[in-house]
């Protein structure tokens, strides 16, 4: 945040309230962008939410039919389920609600940089694929501290990003200093006054 910057608690003042799944474009305003920790928290706690429902829901099911519950390969049934739900899971509340049970919980929302409201390829491209590539890659997620708008790197394919749902920042937009154009003055010719000797001799004729 730099020193031009506000962060300001609750909606702003202005006569037309600021959509929170719209990119902020006001002179004054922006939502403040979700930085790393955070979103950490977040999916964190996400990832606990699944593994709870995959154990309520599926676990049972393997218990009755006898079915092994502890390969790791990624074809083994469980895997393949628990990446189902996985990956339905952030496609779904993203895609309906614009965020997960974990970002409704520490305020967080996903935003598309360029659409009013994510669409289904914003989706699919950032909680689908992206987050297939991050996952298998997981250092990369360390690029939503370097990407502009804090975005990762599935934030980057689908082009949006997270924000926080009702903290906006004040921007104080300082016009850089035009140069100054130089003015050319043109000479004008002072007429000549007549000088007495000539006035005196008109006259005379």
């Amino acid at each position: 945040m730099t020193n031009h910057e506000i962060v300001m608690q609750g909606s702003p003042s202005m006569e037309n309230a600021l959509l929170i799944d719209k990119p902020i474009t006001n002179e004054n305003y922006a939502l403040k962008t979700a930085g790393f920790w955070i979103r950490f928290w977040a999916f964190l706690l996400d990832g606990f939410i699944i593994t709870a429902v995959i154990g309520i829901l599926v676990n049972p099911i393997f218990y009755i039919m006898d079915w092994s519950l502890s390969e790791t390969v990624w074809y083994a049934p469980i895997s393949i389920i628990s990446a189902i739900f996985y990956y339905s899971y952030f496609v779904l509340m993203t895609k309906f609600f614009g965020q997960t049970l974990g970002k409704m919980i520490f305020g967080l929302r996903v935003i598309s940089l360029k659409h009013e409201k994510l669409t289904w390829s914003d989706v699919l491209f950032r909680d689908w694929i992206g987050r297939i590539i991050n996952n298998i890659f997981m250092p990369l997620y360390i690029l939503i501290v370097i990407l502009p708008n804090n975005q990762g790197l599935h934030d980057y394919f689908a082009d949006t990003t997270v924000v926080h749902e009702k903290v906006y920042i004040e921007k104080n937009v300082v016009q850089p200093s035009l140069p100054m154009k130089e003015e050319k003055t043109e000479s004008v010719r002072l007429e000549e006054k007549p000088e007495p000797e000539k006035l005196e001799e008109k006259n005379e004729e």
